[in-house]
């Protein structure tokens, strides 16, 4: 399981245990942390499409 993928599974849990025990601070580190989930996996996403584009243009001999 990649990073993006754990804080969105642990945010989950944090935002489901904050609203049933009516923590709403707690609620708020879980969506915090889904959030920040989301973020890394979308910069992952964009380090291996630029990456992809380094190599494609790497291998040209013009």
């Amino acid at each position: 399981m990649n990073e993006g993928a754990k804080d969105k599974v642990t945010g989950k849990a944090k935002e489901a245990m904050g609203k049933m025990t009516g923590d709403r601070r707690k609620e708020a580190e879980g969506k915090a942390d889904q959030a920040k989930g989301k973020t890394k996996d979308t910069m992952g996403g964009a380090r291996e499409r630029a990456e992809g584009l380094k190599d494609s243009l790497g291998d040209k001999k013009d």
